[in-house]
């Protein structure tokens, strides 16, 4: 049974909270104890009814306001699928958490309030969903109730966002009515809005194909662990173990391990402690190569016809993180799949706006929730593909060295 990770997004108060609330509830993936703690602590318990959002608001802090601070995970499950969910801030100070939930999403549902349409933060979350290239776009129309169940509305809606969806490229959009309070498309077809004749949100959710988005070109396998057993029955034994994160690797294939830049053969490639033909990505395996090359943790084993970009001079697109500014001169550790490597800010090239995809050139340095374009310059050659072309080879994040936090995450250009 494979995952879908997805992620909600909107603006504040359109009921992402509510909408995953609704979407656990419905499905029967509440716990017992679960459902009786938010009966007692939801504010609608006078009205009868319970406030679905608790599922997800979990911090304190977040109760009291009564917005969602933190990216808070939630884990569910069908018959016919399993699913991770991210529900990330709409406040515009909270773009980073929106960037780091939205990272490994396969999936957004941008959540649109029915009485005011297409707004700032939509675009500004598209713009997200774009530059992260996630493949799967669900445009929810959220409180159509409020709206009287109205098809003029749904549709003016579309066609507002349809424009945004083209000039952002994105790829697969779909739209749906719903209402996350009551429970309208969410689960079951909804008898309060007829004239929409797709599938409710899960079953559209069940139904997204996954296949098409797995990376089989440019194969990259990070070592992450080299195997010695040195022992008396494998005294020769030499294997790199990893994960394979795009492509595939075939027993025989001339390979180039990088960055030291020397060739040899697949001798085998064992997957569970059996050998197998090829291996493929997700999957995590252990290559043995023909010749006794130096290779070691953070190396990257690549065919030789499928070459990666190796430099010490890298662009990226830099999604800020932290408190303290980024400013050019600055130094830090930049990890990129199994290699850390020490790097230093050379150039800030341009802030891009997320809400028009402007850009201001030459800032003199960056504050928490900016995204901008930087030059490092690294201590050794990384190995890596541009973001767009093969993005888990081309994403790695920017930690302190003296704190070892996480400052920034870098979309490789």
């Amino acid at each position: 049974m494979d995952i879908l990770r997805f992620i909600t997004a909107g603006s504040v108060d359109d009921g992402k909270s509510t909408l995953i609330g609704r979407l656990l509830y419905d499905s029967k993936n509440i716990l017992t104890d679960q459902l009786e703690a938010i009966e007692r602590q939801t504010k609608n318990k006078e009205q009868g009814t319970i406030d679905l959002a608790l599922l997800t608001d979990g911090l304190r802090a977040e109760r009291e306001q009564g917005i969602t601070i933190d990216v808070a995970y939630k884990y569910f499950a069908t018959p016919k699928r399993k699913f991770i969910i991210a529900d990330a801030p709409g406040h515009i100070q909270y773009t980073r958490n929106m960037i780091t939930g939205a990272s490994n999403a396969q999936l957004i549902i941008i959540l649109i309030d029915a009485r005011s349409g297409v707004v700032e933060q939509t675009r500004r979350h598209s713009i997200i969903a774009s530059l992260l290239k996630i493949p799967h776009v669900v445009v929810a129309v959220n409180k159509m109730d409020l709206v009287d169940y109205s098809q003029e509305v749904f549709f003016d809606i579309v066609n507002d966002y349809a424009s945004v969806a083209r000039s952002l490229d994105l790829p697969d959009v779909t739209f749906i009515p719903v209402s996350a309070l009551d429970g309208d498309n969410i689960v079951e077809s909804s008898k309060n809005i007829p004239w929409y004749e797709g599938a409710p949100l899960l079953e559209l959710l069940e139904r997204v194909e996954l296949q098409n988005d797995v990376n089989l070109d440019n194969a990259r396998f990070p070592v992450q662990y080299v195997i010695r057993p040195q022992t008396e029955a494998l005294h020769d034994y030499r294997g790199y173990a990893g994960k394979i994160t795009s492509g595939i690797y075939r027993k025989g294939e001339q390979v180039t391990v990088w960055p030291s830049g020397l060739s040899s053969t697949i001798q085998s490639i064992e997957i569970d402690g059996k050998e197998v033909a090829e291996a493929f990505t997700p999957q995590s395996a252990v290559l043995r190569l023909s010749d006794d090359i130096d290779n070691s943790r953070g190396d990257v084993i690549v065919p030789q016809s499928q070459q990666p970009t190796v430099d010490k001079e890298v662009e990226t697109l830099i999604a800020w993180l932290d408190q303290k500014p980024l400013a050019v001169g600055n130094r830090y550790l930049l990890q990129h799949n199994s290699r850390v490597v020490p790097a230093v800010v050379q150039e800030i090239a341009y802030k891009l706006d997320v809400n028009t995809l402007e850009r201001a050139l030459g800032p003199q340095q960056v504050l928490l929730n900016e995204v901008v374009k930087i030059k490092l310059k690294t201590a050794a050659p990384l190995v890596y593909d541009s973001y767009a072309e093969n993005k888990h080879n081309g994403s790695a994040i920017l930690v302190d060295e003296t704190s070892l936090v996480t400052v920034g995450a870098a979309l490789l250009q």
